[in-house]
C-alpha cells in the first residue's frame, strides 16, 4: 500500500467528528426481524449480495442471482440462499465455515430503496426445505441458512446518484471489453478473446442451474 496523503480519519471519534451523530429515525428502523414489507421486498428481488469476513478479516462480497422468489423466508428471523453452480472459488462459504458473520444487500430491479440484512450464516448441504429451492429441476447441493440479527431499509440516494437504472446513462457495450478480452490479457492466454468468449457465454447459458 501506498503511502497515504492527507488526514487519517483512524478513531471513532474522529469519525464522528466528520459525519455527526446518526439521526433518531435512522437508529429506530433498525430492526431484528423479518417483518411484512421486508418479507415482500425479498419475495420481490432477483438479486442479492452476500457479503462475508475470514477470521483475519479479509472480505468477500458474491453476487446472487435467481428467479424472484427463490429466496426462502422460513420465519421472522431465518432466511436461506440456494448455491447454484459457480467458479468453484466458494470464497464466501470458506468465509461462513470459519467467521459466521455474514451481510446481505437486497436488489429489487427499478426500485432505488434496497434491503439490508445482517446476521449469523450457516452453511447446510441437505435440510427438508431443498426441495422448495429448486429451480428448473435442478435442487441446489448447499444452502446458506441466515439467523437475521439486524434488518432495515438503505434509502434511494446511492441508486438517484448513480442513476443505475436508467438505461440512458449505461456506457456503450461495446466501448468496453469483454471477458473473454480481460482474461486473456489478466492471464496471459494464448486462446483469442473471441474463443474464449464463446466458451464463457456457451458456460454461461448451459450450466446457471
Amino acid at each position: 500500500m501506498g503511502i497515504i496523503q492527507g488526514t487519517v480519519v483512524d478513531s471513532q471519534e474522529a469519525l464522528r467528528a466528520v459525519v455527526g451523530e446518526v439521526a433518531e429515525l435512522t437508529q429506530k428502523k433498525v430492526i431484528d426481524r423479518i417483518d411484512e414489507h421486508a418479507r415482500n421486498l425479498i419475495a420481490h428481488s432477483p438479486f442479492v449480495l452476500l457479503a462475508t469476513s475470514a477470521p483475519d478479516g479479509s472480505c468477500d462480497v458474491s453476487p446472487r442471482g435467481d428467479p424472484a422468489g427463490s429466496v426462502l423466508v422460513l420465519d421472522e428471523r431465518t432466511l436461506v440462499l440456494a448455491d447454484r453452480p459457480g467458479n468453484k472459488l466458494v470464497d464466501s462459504f470458506r468465509n461462513i465455515v470459519d467467521n459466521p458473520h455474514a451481510g446481505l444487500l437486497f436488489l429489487v430491479p427499478g426500485m432505488n430503496e434496497t434491503l439490508r440484512v445482517n446476521g449469523r450464516a450457516t452453511l447446510v448441504s441437505d435440510a427438508p426445505f431443498f426441495d422448495a429451492l429448486v429451480v428448473k429441476g435442478k435442487r441446489p447441493q448447499l444452502a446458506v441458512v441466515v439467523e437475521v440479527e439486524e434488518l432495515y431499509m438503505h434509502c434511494a440516494k446511492a441508486f438517484l446518484r448513480s442513476s443505475l437504472w436508467k438505461p440512458e446513462t449505461w456506457p456503450d457495450r461495446s466501448a468496453l471489453p469483454t471477458l473473454g478480452t480481460i482474461l486473456r490479457d489478466q492471464i496471459a492466454l494464448p486462446t483469442s478473446a473471441e474463443e474464449l468468449d464463446a466458451r464463457l457465454n456457451e458456460r454461461a447459458l448451459t450450466q446457471q442451474y
